[in-house]
């Protein structure tokens, strides 16, 4: 993954992310709420060792203390040291309670023990502190044996009495806000990554290209109006939606050009991709380009090419493949346009064995002779092998992907029945995009819709052609 990928990452997971980080935030400054104050309050004891007064003693009394500090350190949270405090200010409470509530350190390299004391209450924070420090004072030095002379070596002093704190020490706001913060963000952008990962869905042009090595030919974005009007070309050809279907023939004849192709099959890993008002569309693009152009409903399973174009669709392909027909009798022309459609005609028994029959073959030379371009829409791949039949006998295949409905394992398995037999599949198509978001497609990227109003409606003349209305 680039850096691009991380960013089309994030922005598609952006909503977990600031959902759980604002409630990550939400929850650290609950629990702040919630949580009891707590106040800390430190005495300070300096441990030294009494000597003659020559400067060899006092080098070794302080390197003595210094050794000893950390243990007389531990002393501090004992029982014999406690217990005369729990007595003395008459807590209600055991030894193991109140240790937990002490704590005694030192700091290195020096000779102080700074004892500190915890309590919901500052006042008893504080003497609690002043109380350990005082009952530690006298047990070490009854602990201390004294030196032959009957003066005992170490000596405790405090030397700082603890206070009355005025703010508490726990719960620290800003930090739990912070943490829960924190925590929210990671794991938002764990959740987002899973999504990814686990996403088997195609989404963008990215996810395609990482299947196959095909050339993508252009992105045609969602229309929920796309049932009712599926004809966008010539019902709205000022609109955006229609302008990437130009965009997607001036891709097609490039790649018609670079090989002298002149035949494609449109078709889908699975129904409901959109493939036949592609290729209906694609097919009034051309047309309208100045081409002769002739699309041929090779669906011979659920054919929809007669409905989408509003032609006569009871003779067709079938017709001439048993040779009931000759071409120019089922042929029709497209109102005044150079779009000239073949219908599927009726559904026969043995769609597979017509549409590799010899026959077949001799038909796609004879309209590759008479027209520029020659689309066939042909039926969804995964079911049948209806357009790896097709794709033998002309220029290739065009593989409509829909996004967010084709399932990765489905076009990669689609891109392989191709592969396996040699069939050349020359461009995919991606079909129902977002117009937004980090998956659309071509429109901010190409500046589609320039001067584009959304105010003008188109209708049909009698010869099938655009009128502007309105």
């Amino acid at each position: 993954m680039d850096l691009r990928d991380y960013i089309r990452l994030l922005r598609r997971g952006w909503i977990f992310i600031v959902a759980l980080t604002l409630l990550g935030i939400a929850v650290g400054a609950a629990f702040s709420i919630l949580k009891a104050p707590e106040y800390q309050a430190t005495s300070k004891v300096f441990v030294s060792v009494q000597s003659t007064g020559s400067v060899s003693d006092l080098s070794q009394g302080q390197n003595f203390a210094q050794g000893q500090v950390q243990s007389y350190a531990d002393v501090a949270t004992t029982p014999i040291v406690l217990q005369p405090v729990i007595d003395s200010l008459k807590l209600d409470t055991t030894v193991d309670a109140l240790a937990k509530r002490i704590t005694a350190t030192s700091p290195q390299g020096t000779v102080i023990v700074e004892i500190t004391a915890s309590d919901p209450s500052p006042e008893i924070a504080a003497r609690l502190a002043n109380g350990v420090a005082s009952s530690f004072e006298k047990v070490v030095t009854d602990l201390v044996p004294p030196n032959s002379e009957g003066v005992t070596p170490v000596k405790i002093t405090v030397i700082t009495q603890a206070y009355v704190p005025s703010s508490p020490s726990s719960p620290n706001v800003v930090l739990n806000i912070v943490i829960g913060g924190l925590i929210g963000l990671v794991i938002g952008i764990v959740i987002a990554v899973l999504r990814e990962v686990l996403d088997t869905k195609i989404r963008n042009e990215h996810d395609v290209e990482a299947i196959s090595n095909a050339p993508i030919l252009g992105g045609i974005v969602f229309d929920p109006s796309a049932v009712e009007h599926p004809l966008v070309v010539r019902d709205d050809p000022m609109s955006p939606r229609a302008e990437s279907f130009r965009t997607l023939r001036t891709n097609l004849q490039f790649i018609g050009a670079a090989d002298g192709a002149r035949s494609f099959v449109m078709t889908s890993s699975i129904p409901g991709e959109g493939k036949s008002t592609t290729a209906a569309n694609l097919a009034i693009a051309l047309a309208l380009s100045g081409q002769n152009v002739v699309i041929v409903d090779a669906d011979l399973r659920k054919p929809k090419l007669a409905d989408y174009l509003g032609v006569e669709g009871s003779a067709g392909l079938t017709d001439v493949l048993v040779n009931r027909a000759q071409p120019s009798d089922v042929i029709q022309r497209w109102g005044e346009t150079n779009l000239y459609v073949l219908p599927a005609g009726k559904i026969p028994p043995n769609p597979s064995e017509l549409l590799g029959s010899a026959a077949m073959v001799k038909l796609v030379r004879s309209l590759e002779s008479s027209f520029d371009v020659v689309l066939f829409d042909a039926p969804p791949l995964l079911p049948v092998t209806d357009p790896i039949i097709l794709a033998n006998i002309t220029g290739g295949a065009l593989l409509v992907i829909a996004s967010g409905r084709a399932n990765k394992s489905q076009v990669k398995a689609a891109v392989g029945a191709f592969e396996n037999v040699g069939a050349r599949l020359a461009g995919t198509v991606l079909t129902m995009l977002p117009t937004k978001g980090p998956d659309s497609y071509g429109y901010g990227r190409y500046g589609y819709g320039y001067g584009y109003s959304p105010t003008v409606t188109h209708r049909q003349d009698g010869e099938g052609q655009a009128v502007e209305k309105g």
